[in-house]
C-alpha cells in the first residue's frame, strides 16, 4: 500500500514542471522587455543625436528632415507601446511565476508533514513491536 505521502508525489512533480515553465517563461519575457527597452532608448538617442545641426540646409532639405524626424517620433511612440505591452506581459507572468511558486511549496509542505507524519507512525510501531518482544523474552525467562 502507498503511502499518503507517495500518492501525493505526481501532484509535487507537476507543480515543479509548472514553477520551471513558469520561470523560463518570465526569464523570456524580461529579455524581450530589456531588448524592446534598448531599442526604445536607441530610437530616442538617434532623435537626438539627429536633431542637432540643422543649420545651412535648403527648405526641400529641411522638409525632408522634418519628415524623417516624424517617422523617427512615430516609431519611438510605437516602441513606448511595445515596451508597455510588455511590462504588462512581465507583470502577467511573474504573477504566474509567484503563483506556481506558492503552489509547489503548498504541496511541499503538505508532503513533508505527511512524511514526518508517517516516519513517526512507523517508529511508535517499531517501538511497540520491541516492547512487545521484551515482554515475551521477560516471560520466557520467567520474569512477572
Amino acid at each position: 500500500m502507498t503511502s499518503r505521502s507517495e500518492r501525493l508525489q505526481p501532484a509535487v512533480d507537476q507543480a515543479q514542471r509548472r514553477k520551471k515553465d513558469a520561470m523560463q517563461r518570465l526569464a523570456e519575457h524580461q529579455q524581450k522587455l530589456a531588448h524592446a527597452e534598448e531599442q526604445w532608448e536607441e530610437l530616442k538617442r538617434y532623435r537626438r543625436d539627429y536633431s542637432m545641426g540643422t543649420g545651412g540646409l535648403s527648405v526641400s532639405a529641411l522638409l525632408n528632415r522634418q519628415q524623417f524626424v516624424e517617422r523617427i517620433d512615430q516609431a519611438i511612440v510605437q516602441q513606448g507601446k511595445l515596451v508597455e505591452r510588455l511590462q504588462r506581459s512581465l507583470n502577467a507572468a511573474r504573477e504566474r511565476w509567484l503563483s506556481a511558486n506558492a503552489r509547489e511549496n503548498a504541496l511541499d509542505s503538505v508532503v513533508e508533514r505527511l512524511r514526518k507524519q508517517e516516519n513517526q507512525r512507523e517508529q511508535r510501531l517499531e517501538q511497540a513491536e520491541v516492547d512487545e518482544r521484551m515482554q515475551h523474552r521477560k516471560r520466557g525467562f520467567g520474569v512477572p
